[in-house]
Parts: C-alpha cells; sequence; structure tokens
C-alpha cells in the first residue's frame, strides 16, 4: 500500500498538478490538505475519473481536508472526540484493513497567542483520539501537515527557528507524546540525506536556497511500521508553475 499525503494550498488551484502526480505515481491513498473548498464544490468526478473514491470535509478560504483512495472507505470521521470545532482539519477512513487518518493541524501563528494556546489544545485531543483508535485498530496511519518539525535535522536552520512556532519545545514535546502512543515517522525509519524538507516559504527564494521545514509526515503504528518499504520526500511537484508551498510526502507498506 502506497500512502501519500500533500498539503495542496488551494485544490481549486492545484487540481490539475494533482490529477498529474495521480497518474504519474498511482498511490492507494493520497490525503490533501487545505483544499479550502466548500463540499458543494469539490472536484468529485474528477477522481472518480482516475478510479479514486473520495471523502472530504471543507469550508470556505481556509482549511478543508479530503482522502482519496482506490479501495472503498469505511467508518469515515471528520471530527476529533470531544472537540467542537468548525474548523475542517481531519479525515479518518479504513481502506483495506488500515486505519486512515489525514489531518491538517493548527500552524499556531506563533508562540504565546491564542492561535498557538489553540495548536496545543487540539494537539492534546488528537492525542487522545489516536490512543482510543490504537485500542481498536492496530495498523494505523496518520499523515498530514503537522506544522512541527519534529527535530533539528528537519530544519534548514535549527538556529533561526529555535524556539518558534513550528520548532518550539511544547510543540515537539505533543508530536513526542502522539509518537509514544505507538507510531514510527516513517521518514525515520530508513537512512536520508540531509536537508530533505517538505514545506518552503514562498518568500525569500525559500525553495531554490532550501530553506525549508519538514513537517509534513506519515507517521505508522507499530504493526504497520514493520512493514514499511519506504518513506521519502517527493519534491518535484514544488518545481511546477503556480506551486504549492508543501512538496507530497510518501510512505509504501508490504504487509507480504
Amino acid at each position: 500500500m502506497k500512502i501519500a499525503s500533500w498539503n495542496v494550498n488551494s485544490l481549486k488551484v492545484r487540481l490539475p498538478q494533482v490529477v498529474d502526480w495521480l497518474q504519474a505515481h498511482q498511490p492507494d491513498v493520497l490525503g490533501l490538505q487545505e483544499t479550502k473548498l466548500v463540499d458543494t464544490n469539490f472536484p468529485l468526478e474528477a477522481f472518480r475519473a482516475l478510479g479514486y473514491h473520495a471523502s472530504f470535509s471543507g469550508q470556505p478560504t481556509y482549511n478543508g481536508v479530503a482522502l482519496l483512495s482506490r479501495s472503498p472507505q469505511e467508518d469515515v470521521v471528520t471530527d476529533l472526540d470531544g472537540l467542537d470545532d468548525h474548523q475542517r482539519r481531519v479525515l479518518g477512513a479504513t481502506v483495506d484493513g488500515v486505519r486512515i487518518f489525514n489531518l491538517y493541524v493548527p500552524n499556531g501563528q506563533a508562540v504565546g497567542t491564542d492561535k498557538y494556546a489553540y495548536k496545543l489544545g487540539w494537539l492534546e485531543k488528537l492525542h487522545a483520539h489516536l490512543g482510543a483508535e490504537l485500542a481498536r485498530h492496530s495498523r494505523c496511519a496518520v499523515m498530514g501537515d503537522f506544522n512541527i518539525a519534529p527535530d533539528d535535522r528537519d530544519v534548514h536552520d535549527p538556529a533561526e527557528w529555535a524556539g518558534k512556532v513550528l520548532c518550539s519545545e511544547p510543540e515537539r514535546a505533543a508530536l513526542e507524546k502522539i509518537l509514544a502512543l505507538g507510531f514510527a515517522d516513517t521518514f525515520r525509519l530508513f537512512e536520508q540525506p540531509e536537508g530533505v524538507y517538505s514545506w518552503w516559504d514562498y518568500r525569500a527564494a525559500g525553495f531554490r536556497r532550501n530553506r525549508g521545514l519538514r513537517i509534513d509526515l506519515v507517521l505508522a503504528s507499530t504493526e504497520l511500521a514493520r512493514s514499511c518499504t519506504h518513506s521519502s520526500v517527493d519534491v518535484e511537484p514544488r518545481r511546477n508553475e503556480r506551486p504549492s508551498d508543501h512538496a507530497p510526502v510518501v510512505a509504501v507498506f508490504d504487509p507480504a
């Protein structure tokens, strides 16, 4: 099973790029974040034409998530337990026996702001929700834009980012707490080159200078991680004309 995640930063703008990528890479599951579409405008037929089932949870202008899969999706959820939130950031479904969650974690704006406090509270609810899911599903994948760089290897300039949002200790501690439930960051299951990132600011030639962060992740439960054979970031779509500021991340699992 090939699982991929991509923050497309507007599906309306990036739909042709997503279609091209699906045709070229043929993932079994693709999670999209920041679709920025109300559900009535979701391009369902475009994905059906490629052989994909789709679930989606959107809102205008901001946020929005979608989950595409070659096999049907079961037990779809669009909220975290105990969190009454209008922001559309969560999609969970079971696909071919694997419980999959696609997430757009809040950015947090800046350390000390209300949005930062909201992010930490949201991560607490996510921790509780995933703990309950793991009790029911031993094969579980959690992917998406986490808006957290797990450690300094995932930051182009750790000194510049030290203590700032996306790299602050409370955010990293919240991610570590989720990993401690029984998840592995699939990217780190393999030897990786230095300087691999998944997001680059549009400003100041961030991509050309590789001033990036690895904040898009595919996590796998202990049982699922045992079958992981590959995990990487595909930087090629970031070279497109009018690209998203994020690149797709991919993990491959071979249960055999």
